[in-house]
């Protein structure tokens, strides 16, 4: 079997309709490109990805693949310019060997997949509506990064108001803090807030010092985001609980195999729709410790291209047994969905209201460390939010103004 052509597709499926006043939060999220291979065996692969709106894979960056065999990329992507078009080799090989991808990438171990929801960094009101949206639809697990433009201890408080017994954040701090900011904040969550359930990237990956000096000062796992030293290195000097793995799949499924051989937890996370999320159950299937969640897109979109979508149930979702990713594609709503367009930024000022009688306006978001100087999470009780054009001559006013002068406090 040959590759004979690649096709190049740029969709913008609409996102779910709660993002609607979140224009802003959400840009680009709805930018997504699918691969499709077509070979000289009738077969047809297809995958795709989340990639920035400005990206501009090109048809002709993958020319040197035609006449090749999908074969000949059998646990490696570093060559082809992203996983979504090795998500659409991996499809095209299954199909041809009517065998699911899982099969080609080792022994099954699990039948289900743990998942998460997600979203983009929001407003406690907003976050706590996001996770009644999540319990709803089946998930246990909401991952979500901290953000300097709202007070994570309202975001948790309101969280747990509404969340089932059994449900846990996932918090996500932007490894940007040193040790003696993050511990306090990480030790108040984990006494107060039994919701919380993991820590990501608390730290600069770097500071492997720091990284072992938390984690013996506190009970809640604590995942680092990739292995910048290499994967046996961390492991050896202690500096997380669980991995999130990534990159090329021979990395991931190399650190994968490794932490599987050390005893210790690894998560996916694999950006994209439907396709996307299937391969990655099929990857978190086949490795021996990937027992933690696995973080994906597909709750971001109202529509796809697949025929059909992937259940979340009890917190989990199945690994798909069908040929390929399992998934058939239907090409009239893919061509449809190519036909839409992102949805663009609206105008806007972003407002922040800190805790004393303060207001200030500036062109989007202003975080409280430009006030105060302190870092990340230091900051109590402000608020923070996005103004969007209403057409009054009020917002112009600001907007004008902001524009010019960039943050500036009310008068």
């Amino acid at each position: 079997m040959k590759i004979t052509d690649i096709e190049v597709i740029p969709i913008a499926p609409k996102l779910a309709a709660r993002y609607a006043t979140r224009r802003v939060d959400l840009y680009g999220i709805d930018f997504r490109v699918v691969y499709k291979v077509h070979t000289d065996a009738g077969v047809t692969g297809y995958g795709d990805v989340r990639m920035r709106p400005w990206a501009n894979p090109s048809r002709d960056d993958l020319a040197h693949l035609i006449g090749k065999s999908p074969f000949d990329y059998i646990n490696d992507n570093r060559n082809l310019g992203g996983t979504g078009l090795l998500c659409a080799l991996y499809d095209a090989m299954g199909k041809a060997l009517d065998l699911p991808v899982h099969k080609l990438l080792g022994q099954k171990k699990r039948d289900a997949i743990p998942v998460a929801a997600w979203t983009r960094p929001c407003a406690p009101k907003i976050f706590r509506a996001e996770i009644q949206r999540a319990a709803k639809e089946g998930y246990s697990v909401f991952k979500i990064h901290t953000s300097s433009y709202h007070d994570v201890f309202e975001q948790t408080r309101l969280a747990a108001e509404v969340a089932p017994e059994s449900f846990r954040i996932h918090y996500d701090f932007n490894h940007n803090r040193s040790l003696g900011s993050a511990l306090p904040i990480i030790k108040e969550l984990e006494k107060n807030h039994p919701i919380v359930g993991y820590i990501e990237d608390p730290l600069d990956k770097k500071d492997i010092d720091g990284w072992q000096r938390l984690r013996q000062q506190t009970d809640l796992p604590l995942i680092m985001h990739g292995t910048p030293l290499g994967g046996i290195q961390e492991i050896i000097y202690g500096l997380a609980d669980m991995y999130m793995i990534g990159g090329s799949l021979e990395d991931t499924m190399a650190a994968g195999w490794a932490c599987g051989k050390a005893n210790i937890q690894v998560l996916l996370q694999f950006e994209g729709g439907t396709l996307g999320k299937a391969m990655a159950m099929h990857m978190a299937s086949v490795l021996p410790t990937h027992t933690a969640h696995s973080i994906n897109l597909d709750d971001q979109y109202a529509e796809d291209y697949t025929t059909a979508t992937i259940p979340v149930v009890d917190g989990a979702s199945p690994v798909p047994n069908g040929p390929g990713l399992g998934f058939e594609v239907d090409e009239e709503e893919l061509a449809r969905l190519a036909a839409q367009t992102i949805i663009e930024k609206p105008p806007h000022v972003g407002i922040l209201h800190m805790p004393g009688s303060h207001t200030y306006y500036g062109p989007s978001y202003i975080s409280p460390t430009r006030i105060t100087g302190h870092q990340e999470g230091v900051d109590r009780g402000f608020r923070s939010e996005i103004w969007e054009d209403d057409g009054s001559s009020e917002f112009a006013k600001i907007h004008d103004r902001a524009k010019k002068e960039g943050v500036f406090r009310a008068d």
